[in-house]
């Protein structure tokens, strides 16, 4: 068995929307009390507050101090302090490890989009025919629900998410995980920014650069709003028009990755990527000065265009999408060294050096092909070698 989550989109009218937002409020500060209690209690006498006493104080919570939150469903209230826990876990491990720590924060008003019920007390889920269905949430109301596709195993649990002005149901449920039928085809993948993906098989997935092609957009989008009055009516719905363009390129861009990462689940058993770390490639280049502490062109102009496509592009996203797919189909996703990928001739092995102006790799041994093409054949053979037992990738999913 997995577990799969099933998003739609959810229609409230107005009243049942203040009810949403209402309770939204109320979690946040709830969220951040809690929050601050643990970090004062820390502060003030060095001891660290569980979550199983912050959860026994919600009875007197909402009998003396806050009695607005009996409006709340119980469980509801106990996964707000439920995240508090999960933060300050997830940030004792990333301080184990070595990695940058980022102390849970207080969250505003935007930074805090969802509440969860998360057993199958106070909400209830009711298809209806063709793609309509019903939401019913305990002490808010009933709303009317668009089901792009049919659901799927057994409701865990129900969360209602915020995005702009936009509502949507997110359903976790138990399925059982079917394996595909076994392929005997491999293939190796090159990312890059002329085409999205080159296949060591010679075949391309082409870039739709989405941000790319909304940019003009954007950018008169954002213009209006610098030139609202701050604190008005116009600047609010300025700002929702921006959010709204950033959240249909979000959307277009997670449409494409699904599909074509399902497209190569389905057809390939061994799916073998570069083991690339984006926010590196990212990265501005350092500022150059002489000896004078004068400042001297550094690319600056150049690489922030780069940026844009490769995070644009979103090469880590689509890569975990394979990388989930794969887990429920039986399939093996790996990760090798990026090291000369490029440089590397798939028919010898010679390393020949290409500036990225070079787009086509040409040997003397005769090699003659695209040199994304290149680069994925490569990948490919370094991952069989793994396979094989003669080398070890970066990561490995099977």
């Amino acid at each position: 068995m997995g577990i799969k989550a099933f998003k739609y989109r959810i229609y409230p009218n107005q009243e049942i929307t203040d009810k949403l937002q209402w309770t939204l409020d109320r979690c946040r500060e709830l969220y951040n009390a809690a929050l601050a209690e643990r970090k004062e209690a820390y502060r003030m006498a060095g001891k660290s507050i569980s979550y199983f006493e912050q959860k026994r104080d919600l009875v007197e919570i909402k009998t003396d101090i806050r009695p607005e939150y009996k409006d709340i469903a119980s469980h509801v209230l106990q996964d707000v302090i439920l995240r508090v826990e999960k933060a300050y876990k997830a940030f004792f491990r990333r301080v184990k490890n070595g990695e940058k720590p980022g102390y849970p924060r207080f969250k505003g008003r935007n930074w805090y989009d969802s509440f969860c019920y998360p057993d199958g007390a106070g909400w209830k889920f009711i298809p209806g025919e063709k793609k309509h269905a019903k939401l019913i949430l305990s002490k808010i109301g009933s709303i009317n629900v668009t089901m792009h596709r049919p659901i799927e195993g057994t409701i865990k649990t129900c969360t209602v998410k915020r995005e702009g002005d936009c509502w949507y149901v997110v359903l976790s449920c138990e399925v059982e995980v079917k394996p595909l039928e076994v392929s005997y085809e491999d293939v190796g993948i090159d990312l890059g920014i002329t085409h999205f993906a080159a296949l060591s098989n010679g075949e391309m997935i082409d870039n739709p650069r989405h941000y790319r092609k909304a940019e003009k957009k954007l950018k008169k989008l954002q213009e209006a709003l610098s030139r609202k009055k701050r604190g008005s009516h116009r600047r609010k719905k300025a700002v929702q028009k921006v959010a709204k363009a950033h959240r249909k390129i979000r959307n277009q861009r997670k449409d494409f990755h699904h599909k074509q990462s399902r497209k190569l689940v389905n057809r390939y058993q061994v799916i073998v990527f570069e083991d690339l770390a984006p926010a590196n490639l990212s990265k501005a280049p350092k500022p150059k000065q002489d000896e004078n502490g004068k400042y001297l062109p550094n690319g600056a102009a150049a690489k922030g265009g780069l940026n844009k496509s490769i995070l644009d592009a979103g090469w880590y996203t689509f890569t975990e999408m394979v990388k989930a797919k794969a887990e429920s189909a039986g399939r093996t996703v790996l990760f090798v060294n990026p090291s000369y990928t490029s440089q590397a001739c798939s028919g010898c092995g010679t390393i020949r050096k290409k500036d990225l102006s070079e787009r086509w790799h040409s040997c003397e041994c005769g090699c003659e092909l695209d040199r994304d093409t290149n680069a994925a054949i490569n990948i490919l053979t370094l991952g069989q070698k793994h396979l094989s037992g003669r080398a070890d990738p970066t990561r490995a999913t099977a």
